[in-house]
């Protein structure tokens, strides 16, 4: 794990900031339509699945029908479930962005679970860790006065190792903390497996490519099943 997020950081490191910015934008839309469900089952009227993030949910460099969530959309479909996964990923957003939208988002989803990947951008930028844990427990605490609140899932990211081992530390720390205060559901590292391995990303060493992404959904969609079952939406056993 350790030798996966030194890689992973070593590789962030070596390519420019404009790049990892991902600002390229228009590689996915902030709330992208999702196709048509299981037969007899309006989409409008299926529960959501959220997924907040930025480029790595966006699907930076892929098809959108590549993207992560559009997978565990096949998945969720393939198994059955009424449910609709939401990519609400934007290219180059920071956690401040996440916050800004979430209002906006809230207003045209009620989410059954909610997925929150954001930071990685905010570490490429050098802000304040603090800043993100504050924006991230505001996104939390934003989903939680829902009702019924969805179930909450928090994605882990790294900082650049050039800003040294303090700030690092700072930044790894974050994630752990907001799992804890808020009751999400906490992935260690989003892109463990994926990251540092040449067959599995895009040329810039960062994005994962098709290989990649199905790596992460054969890890994410137990978890995603899971909390649809414990929201009390489908039947155990």
């Amino acid at each position: 794990m350790r030798e996966v997020q030194a890689t992973y950081t070593r590789i962030l490191a070596t390519v420019s900031l404009a790049l990892l910015a991902c600002g390229g934008g228009g590689d996915a839309a902030p709330l992208a339509d999702r196709p048509a469900g299981p037969a007899g089952s309006p989409v409008a009227a299926r529960p959501a699945v959220l997924f907040l993030g930025t480029s790595l949910t966006a699907g930076y460099g892929l098809d959108p029908e590549l993207a992560y969530p559009a997978l565990i959309q096949e998945r969720i479909d393939r198994a059955g479930l009424d449910f609709r996964a939401v990519n609400a990923g934007v290219s180059g957003e920071t956690s401040a962005g996440a916050l800004r939208r979430l209002d906006w988002l809230f207003e045209r989803e009620h989410p059954v679970v909610l997925v929150v990947e954001t930071g990685a951008n905010d570490g490429l930028r050098g802000q304040d860790p603090d800043t993100l844990r504050a924006n991230l427990e505001a996104i939390m605490a934003r989903a939680r006065a829902l009702d019924p609140s969805p179930r909450l899932v928090l994605l882990a990211m790294e900082a650049l190792p050039n800003l040294g081992p303090r700030y690092a530390g700072r930044f790894r720390a974050v994630y752990p903390a907001v799992a804890r205060a808020t009751g999400a559901t906490l992935v260690p590292f989003f892109l463990d497996g994926v990251a540092g391995v040449d067959s599995l990303n895009q040329p810039d060493g960062i994005h994962p490519n098709a290989e990649g992404v199905a790596v992460i959904v054969e890890r994410m969609l137990p978890m995603v099943i899971a909390l649809i079952v414990s929201a009390g939406l489908v039947p155990q056993g």
